[in-house]
């Protein structure tokens, strides 16, 4: 009973050394005492003021960013938790299933100016994101549909489909954009980037990540009966349809705000679920706050590794993702069996 306890407790040690080695580690090494000088000094009052540059590095630049890091790779992992349950596979996330693509291509509609001016003026672009990520997963989920019942393999068939789709219209209308300046910029943020990060960014994505942490929270006991199965859920008196499309919507929801301040960033929600599936078990009132810790944890050494990787250079950290994730999503289809135990 007290092993899910101890790796609770180990991850979120390993979380705060996480954001620490962000915060100090970089193109200007900043020292440990340097960082908790200028964290005491912004946070408690503590101490003299610290050097005018040694501030804005850490406090300006890398710790805002090692935070979004945190709230974009917790909040993945939470809606990759939600996706599993929702089809019963271990191979389901936002990216596969083509909310992130679906996402990417309604914030690059909005942010390149394709959409009608009427429209543009009304809506933002995390509404933008959300409004393409549901369009997306909503075609998915019907295609999907075998009269009451889900079809798994017909999911991750039409979300594969579905994300081709949407990449081609994110590509289309960033190739055939007016103002060629913008086209590297998208192009790098659609590949997953959290270089833009900064304070004034980081309320609305927290705030909606943490509404979703909250409601997979509550939801614990029902996820664990859809595990089960649809018909055993529904005898105890699960409203299964009903908790099916309010996973879609706060699928939907979290991941565009995510995708509008970061970019699409794939397999985070298929990674880090399955690996602490694997330390804790399957029940959600472990495995979600668990999840959230995991993703914060492995996005923060992601984006370390993308912006130090190459010398004053800095990658997509979608590309590092993907090269973790793709292979581990290879090996889970080779198993004959790909299950929840």
């Amino acid at each position: 009973m007290r092993r899910p306890w101890l790796i609770g407790l180990g991850l979120a040690g390993l979380l705060v050394a996480t954001v620490g080695a962000a915060v100090s580690v970089g193109s200007t090494a900043t020292a440990w005492g340097d960082v908790y000088r200028v964290l005491s000094h912004r946070l408690l009052g503590l101490g003299a003021s610290p050097d005018p540059t040694l501030d804005r590095i850490v406090w300006r630049l890398r710790l805002p960013r090692a935070v979004l890091a945190c709230i974009v790779g917790g909040g993945l992992s939470i809606i990759g938790v939600a996706m599993q349950t929702l089809v019963r596979n271990p191979l389901a996330e936002p990216y596969i299933l083509g909310i992130s693509s679906g996402a990417s291509a309604g914030a690059s509609l909005f942010y390149l100016g394709f959409l009608p001016p009427l429209l543009s003026k009304a809506v933002s672009m995390p509404v933008a994101a959300f409004v393409g990520g549901l369009v997306s997963i909503t075609i998915v989920y019907l295609v999907a549909r075998d009269g009451r019942r889900v079809s798994v393999a017909r999911l991750l068939l039409a979300g594969v489909a579905m994300s081709a789709l949407m990449a081609s219209v994110t590509s289309f209308v960033t190739f055939s954009s007016p103002e060629p300046d913008k086209l590297r910029a998208v192009l790098f943020w659609l590949l997953g980037s959290l270089s833009g990060a900064r304070w004034g960014l980081l309320p609305l994505p927290a705030l909606v990540t943490a509404v979703g942490l909250g409601v997979m929270l509550v939801l614990a006991r029902p996820l664990d009966a859809m595990l089960v199965g649809e018909e055993p859920a529904q005898s105890l008196g699960m409203p299964v349809e009903s908790l099916k499309r309010g996973l879609i919507v706060l699928a939907t929801l979290v991941t565009g705000s995510l995708v509008a301040v970061s970019g699409a960033i794939g397999f985070v929600g298929l990674i880090v679920p399955h690996a602490v599936r694997l330390l804790v078990g399957v029940p959600h009132r472990r495995l979600v706050p668990l999840s959230f810790v995991g993703g914060a944890i492995f996005l923060c050494w992601a984006d370390l590794a993308a912006r130090t990787l190459l010398p004053g250079q800095e990658l997509p950290v979608g590309i590092l993702t993907a090269l973790c994730g793709v292979p581990f999503f290879l090996i889970l289809l080779r198993q004959r069996a790909y299950q929840f135990g």
